[in-house]
């Protein structure tokens, strides 16, 4: 056995502590898979789990990431060999299963999808789980039936990792999109992404009315609270809301009066738990239905040693887009 570079989060008199240190290989947990990770990512999620904001971490030690995409080392799941290239998103990684922020990761074959042929693994974590979800909300509002001639869809956190990729996947499929967003300074990324209209965010953050002017076909939301209670109230009759996200809380402040009333619908998006035909199927999309050149804009590479700095941004608002992380 050998040790490699990963990220681990420890517990501290204050809290949790996270540093970048040597881990044994042989204490890595049981699976039936060992990948050598080239490529991680930075979410919201594992902001709150390096710098301790949110009890994310569950088990300690506890390698910290929610997303790799990497090589197959050994494997005795009949799914996959050595050399094979995958992706992992969510299922407890990072949490209660030894995550992605390492040179090496032993996971269940069950959790993994292959990376798709076009597709890079640095291209993989650009989307990470930030995109897979953004991806998931655009296939549950489809599923509802909402196309381009319902009218616009409303993305909150639009700078973000979610909102961006949203922005992206719906204007390629034709949707007006109104990019909501806190730091209007960010207008012309936006519209470089596909949005038809910029919304600041305090439109959204007052009091909120049991209906509103209808405003939207639907909308994404990675925000919650306010933002997103104001948001179902602005929503069409018959649109639909994909809610995937809680920077702005976990409480959900309105009432039943846009469902009875308008008929709206608002869908839940887990992306840690979600089937793996589902997952396969958005990653399939995600391939074709994603704008190469529009990724790589939203896009920045770091190190292992530059993700304590990302994860205090993304906490503070201050990520624009995606944070590629280069394991190897």
């Amino acid at each position: 056995m050998s040790t490699f570079k990963a990220i681990v989060v420890e517990k501290a008199e204050s809290g949790t502590k996270a540093s970048l240190t040597d881990f044994d290989e042989a204490n890595l947990m049981d699976g039936d898979v060992t990948v050598a990770v080239e490529y991680s990512t930075v979410n919201y999620k594992d902001g709150l789990a390096i710098t301790g904001k949110a009890p994310v971490v569950r088990r300690f030690p506890m390698i910290a990431g929610i997303d790799f995409a990497g090589t197959v080392e050994t494997s005795t799941n009949p799914a996959w060999k050595p050399g094979d290239k995958v992706i992992l998103n969510g299922w407890g990684t990072g949490e209660t299963h030894l995550g992605a922020y390492a040179e090496k990761s032993r996971v269940k074959g069950d959790w993994l999808v292959a990376l798709p042929a076009t597709m890079s693994a640095c291209e993989a974590m650009a989307i990470g789980t930030a995109g897979y979800t953004a991806m998931l909300a655009v296939m549950a509002l489809e599923r509802h039936g909402l196309t381009p001639e319902h009218g616009p869809i409303a993305v909150t956190g639009a700078a973000g990792g979610v909102g961006s990729v949203a922005i992206a996947i719906l204007a390629q499929r034709g949707f007006a999109v109104s990019a909501v967003t806190g730091r209007p300074e960010e207008a012309d990324y936006l519209k470089s992404l596909g949005a038809t209209e910029i919304v600041e965010r305090k439109e959204l953050s007052g009091p909120v009315k049991m209906l509103a002017k209808e405003r939207w076909a639907g909308g994404i939301d990675a925000v919650g609270s306010t933002v997103l209670a104001n948001l179902l109230s602005m929503t069409r009759y018959g649109g639909a809301v994909a809610a995937c996200g809680l920077a702005g809380g976990m409480d959900l402040p309105t009432s039943v009066a846009p469902f009875i009333l308008r008929g709206v619908c608002l869908y839940g998006i887990d992306s840690v738990m979600c089937p793996i035909e589902k997952r396969r199927e958005a990653w399939k999309r995600l391939e074709t239905g994603l704008d190469r050149p529009k990724l790589a804009a939203m896009t920045r590479e770091i190190g292992l040693s530059g993700v304590a700095e990302a994860a205090a941004a993304i906490l503070a608002g201050q990520v624009r887009g995606r944070i590629v992380v280069k394991i190897r």
